[in-house]
């Protein structure tokens, strides 16, 4: 009886190790797996940064951003024309505004730049309080009759007038004379 209780000791001793065994796998693979959701779902979440919004996907950006139920801290909303003309290069546009919707959290200012150069901005603007827009907009840069490409950069800013996040909008200036 004492061969046949060692055996059944030894067993159960087994059987014991085998459950330990499984759960500390089983535990380690859910581990796992919830690691795995928390990190897809946090890209998916994640804001995108420097989208140039152009007449081919404005719809598609315009219909996000009508989608979206409230404005987060640290995001914010554009209004704008996106088609600025001016008479001549050194007058005031009549139909050239951009506005900082009341539902943003912070004050913006913008940079206006010729498309296929960004390191020297045609317009610099002032900062933007909530609710507020800027109309009968001059450039800084006098520029000769054509159509140009550009790409206006947004800069949402905190208290101290530091910018906390930017996007990168393109649009048309028309010189006519």
């Amino acid at each position: 009886m004492s061969k046949k209780a060692g055996e059944q000791g030894m067993a159960t001793e087994e059987k014991n190790k085998k459950i330990v065994i499984f759960g500390a796998v089983l535990i380690v693979v859910i581990l796992v797996a919830i690691i795995i959701f928390l990190f897809s779902r946090g890209r998916e979440d994640e804001p995108k940064r420097n989208v140039v919004v152009t007449k081919d996907n404005i719809e598609e950006v315009a219909d996000d951003m009508m989608n979206q139920d409230y404005i987060e801290p640290g995001y914010y909303s554009t209004s704008m024309s996106t088609t600025w003309h001016f008479a001549t290069g050194d007058a005031i546009s009549e139909d050239a505004y951009v506005a900082n919707v009341e539902e943003n959290t912070n004050d913006i200012y913008f940079d206006v730049f010729l498309a296929d150069d960004e390191n020297k901005p045609i317009l610099k603007s002032p900062v933007l309080p909530r609710g507020s827009e800027l109309n009968n907009i001059a450039l800084d840069v006098q520029l000769s009759a054509g159509t140009y490409d550009c790409v206006m950069v947004y800069h949402l800013v905190d208290e101290e007038q530091n910018t906390i996040s930017t996007l990168r909008v393109g649009f048309t200036i028309i010189v006519e004379k």
